[in-house]
């Protein structure tokens, strides 16, 4: 595979990325940057507004060649999305009637802030029999409290009461 093909592929991902989709750091009618919401007419970004688009590091999609990626120029957080573009894409899928999406988005975007290492405990932490109700609903807190994501928190908080009625539960089993 040709250095072309590999950077091309590249690109590509990363505009599909960032082209379908959490929590509001910015308002609604600003989350695109032009003031109101994004609509499906915007879809997909980063064909029709590369310009919204920028890493957390502020990398835009120009930064993002194969050549960076091996001099080293890019770094892991180089490429981690922001919540802006996912409320943006967010704003897309409500406007396309796609509310179950959108709300993914926003998920997710509430979780941009959340250390990886946090994220990947937490995931752990939800799979079956892992932990107790009282677990789980110190982790609703924690998002909730500490990192803002009252979405993410309602989700944890209502995994426990799943759990609970399943039998899903550490110690349960």
């Amino acid at each position: 595979m040709s250095q072309e093909t590999i950077e091309s592929l590249v690109r590509g991902i990363l505009q599909e990325m960032n082209s379908g989709p959490v929590k509001p750091v910015e308002s609604s009618a600003s989350t695109s940057g032009s003031g109101t919401a994004a609509t499906a007419a915007d879809y997909p970004i980063a064909q029709k507004h590369p310009d919204w688009i920028k890493t957390k590091t502020g990398k835009t999609l120009e930064d993002i060649t194969l050549a960076n990626v091996m001099s080293g120029a890019l770094t892991p957080e180089d490429l981690k999305i922001t919540p802006r573009i996912l409320n943006a894409q967010g704003e897309i899928a409500t406007s396309a009637g796609r509310k179950t999406i959108s709300r993914n988005f926003t998920r997710a975007a509430e979780l941009t802030v959340v250390p990886d290492e946090r994220v990947l405990e937490m995931y752990n932490a939800l799979r079956p029999y892992r932990s107790s109700k009282v677990d789980l609903l110190a982790i609703a807190d924690e998002l909730e409290t500490k990192y803002e994501a009252k979405i993410s928190a309602d989700y944890i908080r209502e995994a426990a009461e799943h759990y609970e009625k399943r039998k899903k539960l550490k110690g349960d089993n």
